[in-house]
């Protein structure tokens, strides 16, 4: 199913997405602010951004199975989810340097050489600018074939954002329980992709060249 979108209204419902997608961050700079996110305001700030980038990084991989599974065609703002993701991870990581460390150079350095989580934390950040920088059509037409192999990238990244989720709270509990089995099927969703395309193809006797062409366009 593809929603019937004009160009423009296509495009009105992105930035709409991108706006929509703000708003938890900023509502909880609000509470911050205003001493509404209780007796350790800047840690709260910090652990909401960044659970709305794990977040975000959920929705934008769940795109792919939605489509195969469903027919329900999201693609078109698929960018705008991980971009929103990238705000998100920015945005966690600003307040971690500033807020949370005060720009102490030596309190960064030792948690990065003694909480595995930060070390993880900066390893995924570092691998989604690649990724954010090359989020546009023209790198897609410069990159080629290359863009595709690039923006695999994602997969260690959400790997790695439970993960670094799951050690921040130094104890598996429901919420990061959750979040690491949804990661998980998500992930393994992708390796079993090719058989469910294949099963797809079988049932709904689409040339196989046509269904090839629809996974290469993801």
């Amino acid at each position: 199913m593809a929603f019937k979108l004009t160009a423009g209204q296509r495009s009105a419902s992105i930035w709409a997405l991108y706006a929509i997608g703000l708003v938890p961050g900023l509502w909880t700079f609000y509470l911050g602010v205003t001493a509404q996110l209780g007796a350790d305001p800047v840690v709260t700030f910090e652990h909401s951004l960044g659970l709305w980038a794990l977040r975000f990084l959920c929705l934008t991989l769940l795109v792919t199975p939605v489509r195969d599974l469903f027919k329900i065609n999201l693609l078109p703002y698929r960018r705008a989810l991980g971009l929103l993701a990238f705000y998100y991870v920015l945005a966690h990581f600003t307040v971690y340097l500033t807020l949370d460390r005060g720009l102490i150079l030596t309190a960064i350095i030792g948690d990065m050489t003694k909480r595995w989580y930060t070390i993880i934390g900066m390893i995924c950040l570092i691998l989604l600018i690649p990724l954010a920088v090359t989020s546009n059509r023209w790198s897609i037409r410069r990159l080629g074939t290359r863009w595709t192999t690039l923006h695999k990238l994602i997969y260690p990244v959400i790997a790695g954002a439970a993960l670094h989720y799951a050690l921040s709270v130094k104890s598996i509990t429901l919420e990061p329980a959750t979040y690491i089995a949804i990661v998980a099927i998500l992930l393994t969703y992708r390796l079993v992709r090719p058989k469910v395309m294949e099963l797809r193809r079988r049932l709904t006797k689409t040339p196989p060249a046509r269904m090839r062409a629809a996974a290469a366009r993801d």
